[in-house]
């Protein structure tokens, strides 16, 4: 009987630990860097010696070639994907849905997450219901950089009503970006209005006034890191009919800003481009996305993207140089 416990046990016991879920591992050889999704919008994390990087998923649907009204983008889940040499990279799924919103009633867009004090913060954007209108940005917070997340505050961080529509109107609050610099953390936003304001130190609370920063070209995107002693400001701009990368730079976060030009051109097949910029193993990588995947027969669109990174440098003067967008994986090596 004993024996039979044993056995019951030991079977018992490889069930549970075959039915975990094994996360899948790749070698990146190219980009896209991401070939069995589409996915959109990276924004990395350097965090213990690890690069996390967190995308939108963009889904097709039957009919989204014809889509009109804004329904090209279908994007339900955040994914979590992490390396530590940016050649093995291991897919850790969805992370975090605009469903575990509460307030929240669909699209994951752009986001951001940031780490202080061990605690990780998702910044992110959602469409908001009922009392909220409009595009909106939310926050959640995990012990861990790959999850579970969970809303911090019950209620979005950024809404409607707390900014001026601009010429954006209701969706004018997408694409956070967060810098946490020494004791104060800053986060930017906007499509079409470039938003600035000054968190608290709990994360979850505004602390300043929402500022505008005015930028040649401004669209979306914006992305917020610091090299040396000087602020960067990356950001979708308006280029040749589509946007490219652009940036501006600033001796503090309260300004002044300078423009400084294109860093990247136009996404390949994309009208968008999204920014996501880290320093990792002593060198810098511009992540961004275009449209070139074919998956399954379903080429690349509007709302079907693929994210992708390349190394960059700095000048002497500590400046960006101009980066050139590769079908392989550019890291100088």
């Amino acid at each position: 009987m004993k024996n039979l416990l044993v056995i019951c046990l030991v079977g018992l016991l490889a069930v549970c630990c075959t039915s975990q879920p094994k996360e899948k591992t790749f070698v990146a050889e190219g980009n896209p860097l991401i070939t069995d999704k589409f996915t959109a919008d990276p924004a990395p994390l350097v965090h213990d010696g690890t690069l996390y990087l967190y995308v939108g998923h963009d889904e097709y649907y039957e009919g989204q070639d014809t889509a009109r009204g804004g329904r090209e983008f279908n994007i339900t889940e955040w994914l979590c994907y992490s390396t530590q040499d940016m050649v093995t990279w291991t897919d850790h799924g969805s992370v975090l849905k605009p469903t575990d919103f509460s307030w929240a009633v669909g699209e994951a867009w752009a986001s951001q997450v940031v780490e202080k004090n061990g605690k990780f913060y998702y910044y992110t954007t959602v469409q908001a219901g009922e009392p909220y209108t409009g595009k909106a940005i939310g926050v959640a917070v995990s012990d861990s950089p790959t999850g579970p997340f969970v809303d911090a505050i019950g209620a979005p961080l950024i809404h409607d009503k707390m900014t001026d529509n601009g010429e954006r109107g209701w969706w004018n609050d997408i694409d956070p970006t967060v810098l946490i610099d020494g004791d104060e953390s800053w986060i930017c936003w906007g499509n079409g209005t470039c938003f600035l304001a000054k968190l608290k130190s709990n994360m979850v609370e505004l602390e300043s006034r929402i500022d505008v920063i005015r930028l040649p070209r401004y669209v979306e995107g914006p992305w917020l890191h610091k090299h040396g002693d000087t602020y960067f400001l990356t950001y979708a701009g308006m280029g040749g009919g589509r946007e490219n990368i652009q940036y501006a730079t600033a001796p503090g976060m309260n300004g002044p800003w300078t423009y400084r030009g294109e860093l990247t051109h136009m996404a390949e097949n994309s009208f968008t481009i999204h920014p996501g910029i880290a320093e990792f193993n002593g060198k810098n990588y511009l992540f961004y996305h275009n449209a070139t995947l074919t998956l399954d027969g379903i080429s690349g669109a509007i709302g079907r993207r693929s994210v992708c990174v390349d190394e960059f440098t700095y000048d002497k003067n500590g400046m960006m140089n101009p980066m050139k967008q590769t079908k392989r994986i550019n890291t100088n090596k």
